[in-house]
């Protein structure tokens, strides 16, 4: 999906800039970086950015505390997951310097179990809470890159058709053959676009036997 044209770049936060067609974590991560083909607008730009994305992103219950060292490391982890996904879209080798961008966050995905006493007086078993709740976010995104390109997920790996939008999705159709990040936005603009392209091409033709 397009951005405005006359957007004032860089932003001071990208939060109104976001959108989540991704279909999984993993894409809407990626997808924050936007215009990809173009501006490459950043919108992870604070690390508050980052604490609201993943609460929004429901990978946190609220904003964590996170710093810049760890905003930094998100983005490389962002562009790691893009390598891959193009790696396999493309069939190229690159794939080999995507992986260890992905694989050293899975540690930090997991949680030991921990026994407590419930509130019952009932002991209960569950996940520890994470030491630092904003990495433990951050590494569920890897996570979730991890399992789609480490399966046959993969195969559902997609970027939108349209020449203007460089939105990453997973593809969840029936078919397997959907195109577009959104029908509503990239799909209705390229089905306008033809229209408008065979009614100037019927235009000319009609001219032409005049």
């Amino acid at each position: 999906m397009d951005l405005p044209d006359d957007l004032v770049l860089p932003l001071e936060s990208g939060s109104p800039w976001w959108y989540w067609l991704g279909g999984r974590p993993a894409l809407d991560f990626v997808n924050t970086l936007r215009e990809r083909w173009w501006r490459r607008v950043e919108t992870l730009v604070t690390p508050f950015d980052l604490a609201l994305w993943v609460t929004q992103a429901d990978l946190a219950p609220a904003p964590p505390a996170a710093t810049e060292e760890l905003l930094i490391a998100a983005r490389e982890l962002r562009e790691a997951i893009d390598v891959g996904l193009r790696s396999h879209l493309e069939g190229s080798v690159n794939m080999v310097y995507a992986i260890p961008g992905i694989d050293k966050w899975l540690p930090a995905a997991q949680l030991p179990p921990r026994l407590t006493l419930g509130p019952e007086g009932r002991p209960h078993l569950g996940p520890a809470r994470a030491s630092d709740p904003a990495r433990h976010a951050v590494a569920l995104v890897a996570r979730d890159a991890a399992e789609m390109l480490g399966t046959s997920q993969r195969d559902r790996i997609r970027v939108c058709a349209s020449e203007t939008c460089s939105a990453r999705f997973y593809d969840r159709s029936r078919s397997g053959q959907r195109r577009w990040c959104s029908m509503q936005a990239c799909g209705n603009v390229a089905k306008a676009r033809r229209h408008r392209a065979r009614a100037a091409s019927g235009s000319d033709l009609g001219g032409e036997g005049r």
